[in-house]
């Protein structure tokens, strides 16, 4: 069951295999967010101080396929969804969070990112662009 979030003020997919498919279609990357969102503070803070910022959002809306990889503590998700997302944080070698997963829509990685990256939507961008040229 693929679903959109309304996370951070902007569409944040549930299913890759969906991501995927819009991102070929878009010619933009995907950028996977393995996240606690309900209980990982640097996660919280990415959202606060990146991911919600209007400077991040118009960045992504031209150039990126949103993915929330979520393991709440608190929220309910679906079996199926619990399932793929562990099979994501496996995928990837997910050790903490938040870790952010940047790739190709034929699934290539061209960035990898573990913990909390300081700078603001501007650092962040950066990464990007320069993920981008991969």
């Amino acid at each position: 069951m693929a679903g959109n979030l309304a996370a951070a003020g902007g569409n944040w997919l549930t299913s890759v295999p969906d991501a995927k498919t819009q991102a070929q279609k878009e010619s933009k990357l995907v950028l996977l967010d393995f996240t606690g969102s309900d209980w990982c503070g640097w996660c919280k803070k990415l959202d606060a101080e990146v991911f919600s910022k209007p400077e991040f959002e118009a960045y992504a809306k031209k150039n990126l396929v949103l993915v929330e990889v979520d393991f709440p503590a608190k929220k309910a998700q679906s079996d199926a969804l619990k399932a793929a997302n562990k099979a994501l944080q496996e995928k990837f070698k997910v050790g903490g969070y938040p870790t952010l997963v940047v790739m190709k829509p034929d699934g290539t990685v061209v960035w990898q990112q573990e913990g909390y990256l300081e700078g603001g939507p501007s650092a962040m961008i950066a990464k990007l662009d320069d993920a981008k040229k991969k």
